[in-house]
């Protein structure tokens, strides 16, 4: 069998490449990278480096982010096909008409989002920022168009009191978990802390302890005094936190929770990535430009 973790390594050095893995990627995926973490904190220790070869270990709307905030930068994917069913719910075209019915509103979209998107809005949030960007960045917006995930701006909106003008895309992994999971998961583990992502719906976050991005779970669980945590995420996230605590226990709210794109890049993908350098990540200058002010506009708020 193959030493795949040998020769990534011996690619890296040659290429002067880093490795980059979202915490939903495979433990695999996860053990031979520089940094495991969310898209938009994996993009910005890439800027931070002076690896002149990024390999995103995502899927391909974080790694146009990690393009758009490092262009002198090459940025590899090492599946192309690694997509996001909620990126895909809306395109520039689609957003451009919502933004002619409502002139007037600013436009906030989440970074789960493709450039071209990113490029029409004022804005850019994370799951872990949203809330503030509201509050601080568009705290003087009449109205507020805030795209693609109904429930993540359902969230907000609760958090914040402001009302948006909302598109219908969601995360089809966390949208999945129903209150009744939740409830099952509860029985079965009583002493557990109840950790979710604002992508569930509205009737899963208000059952939660906790609701918090993938980023925020992990800082969580190493800061919380429990010992038994209930994760209503991707269940990727499990390794990282088993691994960074040890001592604890993580029992995800369903088995099944597991988006299939962000399987697709395992470790013989990665080193024919660095071998061969695909598949490059290519953006319009324009795009990049107009994309990186709405996400320089968010970074305030981080």
């Amino acid at each position: 069998m193959k030493n795949w973790k040998e020769e990534i390594e011996k690619l890296k050095k040659e290429k002067n490449a880093i490795i980059l893995a979202h915490n939903y990627q495979l433990p695999e995926v996860q053990d031979v990278a520089d940094f495991v973490g969310d898209s938009l904190g994996l993009s910005m220790e890439a800027s931070k480096t002076d690896a002149q070869v990024i390999v995103f270990c995502g899927v391909f709307f974080m790694a146009e982010t990690a393009k758009i905030l490092s262009p002198q930068k090459v940025v590899l994917i090492p599946e192309r096909e690694a997509g996001c069913p909620m990126a895909d719910m809306i395109t520039a075209s689609q957003l451009l008409e919502l933004k002619k019915r409502y002139p007037e509103a600013a436009t906030l979209c989440y970074v789960n989002t493709k450039a071209e998107v990113k490029a029409q809005c004022d804005f850019c949030c994370t799951s872990a920022n949203a809330t503030k960007v509201v509050e601080k960045g568009l705290s003087s917006a009449s109205s507020i168009i805030f795209v693609p995930d109904q429930y993540l701006a359902s969230y907000v909106s609760r958090k914040t009191g402001r009302e948006f003008i909302v598109w219908p895309g969601y995360c089809p992994i966390h949208a999945a978990i129903s209150e009744k999971d939740i409830e099952e998961a509860i029985a079965l583990h009583p002493r557990a802390e109840m950790l979710v992502h604002p992508e569930c719906r509205p009737e899963v976050t208000e059952k939660a302890d906790q609701v918090l991005s993938t980023e925020g779970m992990c800082r969580y669980v190493k800061s919380s005094p429990g010992d038994e945590f209930i994760i209503g995420t991707e269940v990727g996230i499990l390794h990282r936190l088993q691994k960074e605590n040890p001592a604890k226990h993580f029992y995800p709210v369903k088995e099944e929770m597991m988006c299939p794109d962000m399987k697709k890049i395992n470790l013989e993908k990665i080193a024919l990535a660095l071998r061969e350098m695909k598949y490059e990540v290519e953006l319009p200058p324009s795009i990049i430009q107009k994309a990186a002010l709405s996400i320089e506009r968010m970074l305030q708020f981080t």
